[in-house]
């Protein structure tokens, strides 16, 4: 004769391995969001050294475009769109946009990533 209690353990025989296949799906979605929003976040802050690099270049009477291209990783430069601007104070403004990687640097997104960096123009001292 068997007891209620063995009856109960045979009847949850596998519970745990149900359990781990019904949540995988929102813990791989999850993992996937964090890493997204890493690279997001890292594309944001290369974005933005670019941007200053190639606002010194161009308060130095440089090329912006090859500065913002030399600041940033191969993967970024793809797509990459450097704009250069004057102010009438002969203040130059440089905005760099890049393509967001998605989920790592294989893939793009088509949301873009934009910085904007202005530097006052140097002269020679002299």
């Amino acid at each position: 004769m068997q007891t209620i209690g063995a009856q109960r353990k045979d009847s949850e025989r596998g519970q745990a391995t149900v359990e781990f296949v019904g949540i995988l799906p929102a813990a791989l979605l999850v993992a996937a969001l964090a890493l997204q929003l890493a690279v997001a976040g890292h594309a944001t802050w290369l974005a933005a050294n670019a941007a200053r690099v190639a606002a010194r270049a161009a308060a130095v009477g440089g090329d912006p475009r090859p500065a913002a291209r030399s600041a940033l990783p191969s993967y970024l430069e793809r797509g990459m769109s450097v704009s250069a601007e004057r102010s009438g104070a002969g203040r130059g403004a440089v905005t760099v946009r890049v393509r967001m990687p998605l989920l790592g640097t294989r893939w793009r997104s088509p949301l873009s990533v934009r910085a904007r960096a202005a530097m006052e123009p140097q002269s020679d001292g002299g």
